[in-house]
């Protein structure tokens, strides 16, 4: 007999520095998770580059619910439900493209850019008390935008887009910022890869400091090689650490290594002859931003970054995480470029990206493979708990509030899951902003107007 979401204790399933296995394997949570994390809060969706004209559009998820995301007439970037409002048919298939409005297949609906019902065929047999306007694609009801990084919530109220990024929107913008026009370009499109495991595998991946000298210890040997210096990021004496940003929302911090290195960017950090073009980008950073803030900039090299719960911006791509079943998961991988820059500098991101994040690639086929002999792992379930304690006892308070620890332990993992325990068992919670992002702000409950 299936259970029902009440059967299960949350609170007991997580504790200080261990989850239960039950959190990854069982379905009847998975389903809870749908509704009471993805389907209440912020979920990331897309960029609002990914459709810089007039009807360009994309099919995206928010949750399990199907999303498109589409560029009106007006200019403003909409999301509407992928379903018809007469039988229940999505009115879009193809993944990406332009259209000047949705026709269902099944019976010729017909819906403007905008979500709103343009047309139905044979409409002499519709009564007087058919109202059109009342028939249009359903909107998601609340849209955030924060510098072009699209937000979603399919619930009507909540906490605001500002009080869920909190701390993370000083991280989006040293990663926006890499541009000197203050833009980053994701209309390339995405690869796309599925595991046969849970969507956190993923999440809690992304902000891992422990494995990559283990994991991906082949690439880390190549990179000792070819550097002729031992790599020393990962180290017991390494000045990157482990940021606990509240919300769920963690990093990996490398701002204070002398070389800025994590181990996905060394690999493209030094490239062959003319090298002008550096100095090229820098003067156009100094010339954006001033001289201490495009040091600042430059030494940050993005970020590497959780956004709870699906979106890790990682150096220089976007990683967007879909969970389609207990035990089925997609990930989405969006080279980011930068606007306003040296085409040798995009050209050195996108290699970056491929060497480490491509399908033969050295680095994310290790990590899916981890996954994969995770679900089997936790087939055995007479010890059903999962440890993540390494140095509990060596959080501390950093001077701008928030938590901090070595690169190497599992704090971030631990305030993934605190974040939720939170909202598995219903404990409010309200994120106060950092700092006022005004000028970057913008929501809507339904579209996100035209720059």
């Amino acid at each position: 007999m299936m259970k029902n979401s009440h059967d299960f204790d949350y609170g007991a399933l997580v504790t200080d520095d261990r989850v239960n296995a039950a959190v990854y394997t069982t379905p009847e949570i998975f389903a809870t998770e749908m509704e009471r994390i993805f389907h209440r809060g912020w979920v990331f969706i897309g960029h609002a580059s990914e459709v810089p004209n007039p009807g360009d559009y994309r099919l995206k998820h928010l949750g399990r619910q199907p999303v498109i995301m589409v560029r009106d007439q007006a200019g403003q970037v909409r999301l509407l439900l992928n379903r018809c409002r007469h039988r229940g048919a999505g009115v879009c298939t193809e993944e990406r493209g332009n259209l000047r409005s949705f026709r269902c297949a099944y019976h010729g609906w017909t819906y403007k850019l905008d979500g709103a019902l343009a047309g139905v065929p044979y409409p002499e047999a519709y009564g007087e008390d058919f109202r059109r306007e009342e028939y249009g694609l359903t909107k998601v009801p609340r849209v955030g935008d924060y510098r072009g990084f699209i937000f979603g919530s399919l619930s009507a109220a909540g906490v605001t887009l500002e009080e869920h990024l909190g701390r993370t929107r000083e991280q989006i913008d040293l990663f926006v910022e890499m541009s000197p026009a203050g833009e980053i370009d994701l209309a390339p499109g995405a690869q796309k890869y599925r595991f046969t495991g849970n969507w956190k595998l993923q999440v809690e991946n992304g902000m891992d400091g422990y494995h990559p000298p283990v994991t991906h210890e082949s690439i880390v040997m190549a990179v000792e090689r070819q550097r002729g210096r031992k790599f020393d990021t990962y180290t017991a004496d390494s000045p990157a650490v482990t940021r606990d940003l509240g919300g769920g929302h963690a990093m990996l911090d490398f701002r204070k290594c002398p070389a800025n290195r994590s181990l996905n960017r060394e690999t493209y950090s030094k490239t062959p002859g003319d090298e002008t073009f550096r100095e090229t980008y820098a003067d156009a950073m100094r010339r954006r931003y001033g001289e201490a803030r495009a040091a600042e900039i430059l030494q940050a090299g993005g970020t590497h970054m959780l956004i709870f719960p699906n979106l890790i911006i990682l150096g220089v791509q976007l990683r967007v995480i879909s969970p389609l079943a207990v035990d089925n998961t997609e990930v989405a991988v969006y080279p980011a470029l930068l606007r306003g820059v040296p085409d040798e500098i995009n050209e050195i991101r996108l290699r970056g990206h491929e060497a480490f994040f491509g399908s033969a690639a050295a680095g994310s086929p290790d990590d899916t493979e981890m996954f994969e002999r995770m679900g089997a792992g936790f087939a055995a379930t007479l010890e059903p708990w999962v440890y993540m304690g390494r140095n509990l006892s060596g959080e501390r308070e950093d001077g701008d509030g928030s938590m901090v620890g070595h690169v190497m332990d599992e704090m971030t993992q631990r305030a993934i899951w605190r974040q939720w325990k939170k909202l598995m068992t219903g404990e409010a919670v309200t994120h106060k902003p950092v700092r006022s992002p005004a000028r970057h702000v913008s929501t809507n409950p339904e579209s996100i107007p035209a720059k």
